[in-house]
């Protein structure tokens, strides 16, 4: 489905739910457009909010810009909720308690934390346009050190089932920042980091850094943001668009950008010697309201500054149980210039019955000669300037072809790929899923791969054919491997996309696993041949990069190296 900055106005009736790297809504893609709102000098009520007749008034405003989400830095009451409700708008509550503080140390902060995060899931589990519950913001890192990485681990886990045990349905994440980006809090539901860096090329590297390291959960940016004082308002509308749209095309879930307004209290006081709004204290909006305007109502293919064509090829043998879903999904893909080619491999089940009801579809049948014969043929079929693979047990995302193309157009990698993420298939997929030798990439930087999996690869059409496609003698398995070894022996290098998203369904029996792991294992004997170099005495492979992937997690018998720089931050 397409993702656009276009909102239904509708009251909101469904929770905010994570699917893989992207946050849904009743089923459908929700691409965070947001605005942090707060604080403000208290109300009559002494609440740190406008009062009511005011946020109608900012809520109508924001609407028309295509904002969908607000963050506040305070727990909203009820009213403001209803509204949201009736808004359709999302709320993000970041939940306030003294966290700059040394609180391991003191018994009554702690409590008050606890308390806090009680209280916000109480309010917020009765209405669906609350989109999560930050448990902290920005621990300073001298507290961290103080008080050891894993003792803060540990009560921020606390903090998340607190939330649970009230909202069992709610979201629960955690505001982090780059001097604390170690901290391992894969407990979460998705991964919040507040980012300021102006350089838009550093930007976009410290994105990927992040993407790489959370893995297969959502990634948001809690903050991002530009002073008017100092930059000037056209400056902080360049910044504001340009860093928004490298975040959506690097598949991020979305973004807060700092702030609504230039109106802002805090510590009882009014902070005037700083302009974050996209508005001014009076509402009247700045040149960063129109450009964010403009950027959100774009479905994010849009953003992309050029789309070739690209022929997406799918090799089957005997990938009826699949395949049906698999076009599907590629049928319904949010780019614009692309083809369908399906090699059937001599397949003897259903496949080709399913593939004449998908006439958009363009399907070449051939008899057995293997998986990279069949790629081959694809190739050899495909008239776009990139040739996407991808297999018929996987289904993509709407976004999986401009998330590829948007990383060729930045790296000029000869081939680019991205990860593959197991779908709610029951308890033996997930087993599977966590076993050895499932394909995954392996990186050697946050850019650079030294292996992409053939679920979820791409390749610029003629540099692929410079060195003869995929190479036949690899029936089964290990073609992917080969190819990737023989590109960068040619002199290419390989990048990585980890927004482009391919769900793949793992092999659904222990009998039909341990066929694989065969089949694995005699590619693999004949790659050993063919690249003795990347073997070592005992047969195992030698990569100079890392694997990533499920079946990868575990403990870790060294510790990590953390680099605090020259001032511990």
């Amino acid at each position: 489905p397409r993702v656009t900055g276009k909102r239904v106005a509708n009251a909101v009736q469904e929770r905010v739910q994570v699917a893989g790297k992207v946050l849904v809504r009743g089923g459908q893609p929700l691409r965070i457009h947001g605005v942090t709102y707060g604080p403000f000098a208290s109300n009559a009520q002494g609440q740190p909010f406008p009062p009511p007749e005011r946020l109608a008034d900012d809520l109508a405003r924001m609407q028309a810009a295509g904002i969908n989400s607000l963050r506040t830095y305070d727990i909203p009451p009820e009213w403001l909720l209803r509204r949201a409700d009736e808004a359709g708008m999302a709320i993000f509550i970041d939940v306030p308690w003294p966290k700059h503080l040394c609180f391991l140390e003191d018994r009554r902060t702690r409590a008050r934390a606890r308390k806090a995060v009680r209280k916000a899931a109480r309010i917020g589990r009765d209405h669906p346009c609350v989109l999560a519950y930050s448990i902290g913001n920005e621990i300073p890192p001298d507290v961290v050190r103080w008080h050891g990485a894993l003792r803060i681990e540990r009560f921020l886990a606390e903090l998340r089932d607190v939330a649970k045990q009230v909202d069992p349905q709610g979201l629960v994440t955690y505001a982090n920042y780059p001097p604390t980006e170690y901290l391992d809090l894969s407990f979460l539901d998705f991964v919040t980091f507040n980012v300021y860096l102006h350089d838009r090329a550093t930007f976009r590297r410290y994105l990927l850094r992040l993407q790489n390291l959370i893995g297969d959960k959502p990634l948001l940016l809690g903050e991002i943001g530009m002073d008017t004082l100092r930059q000037g308002e056209l400056a902080q509308a360049d910044f504001l668009a340009g860093h928004a749209r490298t975040a959506l095309l690097l598949g991020l879930a979305g973004l807060f950008a700092f702030s609504w307004t230039d109106e802002w209290h805090t510590g009882g006081y009014p902070i005037d010697n700083w302009a974050f709004g996209i508005t001014r204290a009076d509402r009247s909006p700045k040149a960063s309201y129109h450009a964010l305007r403009e950027l959100f109502e774009q479905p994010t293919a849009a953003l992309l500054p050029e789309a070739p064509r690209v022929s997406v090829v799918v090799c089957s043998y005997n990938g009826a149980r699949t395949l049906d879903q698999c076009l599907r999904s590629l049928l319904a893909l949010d780019y614009p210039d692309y083809e369908i080619i399906v090699v059937d491999d001599g397949s003897t089940d259903a496949t080709r019955d399913i593939l004449s009801r998908f006439p958009r579809v363009r399907a070449i049948h051939q008899e057995n000669h293997g998986l990279s014969y069949a790629r081959n043929v694809g190739l050899r079929a495909a008239t776009g300037a990139i040739v996407a693979y991808t297999d018929s047990d996987c289904f993509a995302d709407a976004n999986w072809l401009t998330h590829l193309v948007d990383q060729f157009h930045c790296s000029g990698a000869a081939a680019v790929g991205g990860p593959n993420l197991t779908p709610e298939d029951g308890w033996l997929a997930a087993c599977v899923a966590a076993s050895p030798g499932q394909p995954t990439h392996v990186l050697e930087s946050d850019q650079v791969a030294e292996h992409i999996p053939g679920c979820n690869m791409a390749f610029r059409r003629d540099t692929l054919a410079a060195i003869n496609g995929f190479d036949a003698q690899y029936r089964k398995a290990g073609d992917d491997v080969d190819v990737c070894w023989r590109l960068q022996q040619a002199g290419q290098w390989i990048s990585f996309a980890p927004g482009a998203i391919v769900w793949h369904h793992r092999r659904h029996s222990p009998r039909a696993y341990l066929r694989q792991q065969a089949d694995y294992g005699e590619a693999e004997a004949l790659l050993r041949f063919k690249h003795p170099d990347k073997f070592n005495n005992f047969g195992d492979g030698k990569w100079r990069g890392v694997l990533y992937g499920p079946s990868l997690k575990g403990p870790r018998l060294d510790g990590a190296i953390i680099y605090r720089g020259t001032f511990g931050t």
